[in-house]
């Protein structure tokens, strides 16, 4: 499994419990994917730099996780189909 970094951004409407839960929904499809996540990074409310969806900040988090590549694709629609998502950085980690 190769180690990658997701960089999240959610509605900045959300209560900070929302907002947890929506961090363990990301973890629980990662793990559901035969993966496993190393490190949750929550940064809270950061503006924007410009409109995402018409909001100009949101709540910020990044995890460090390994998942099969051959669940990629299907991972990334998961994060797609989550209303509450309105963007995301996805990226592989070199060694």
């Amino acid at each position: 499994m190769k180690k990658y970094e997701l960089l999240a951004t959610l509605k900045p409407n959300l209560d900070n419990d929302e907002a947890d839960k929506i961090v363990a929904k990301v973890e629980e499809i990662v793990t559901g994917f035969g993966g496993k996540v190393d490190e949750i990074e929550k940064m809270g409310r950061k503006k924007l730099s410009f409109d995402v969806k018409g909001f100009r900040d949101g709540i910020m988090f990044v995890q460090k996780l390994s998942i099969p590549a051959d669940k990629i694709v299907d991972f990334r629609r998961q994060l797609k189909l989550n209303e509450n998502i309105i963007r995301t950085m996805f990226v592989e980690l070199k060694k």
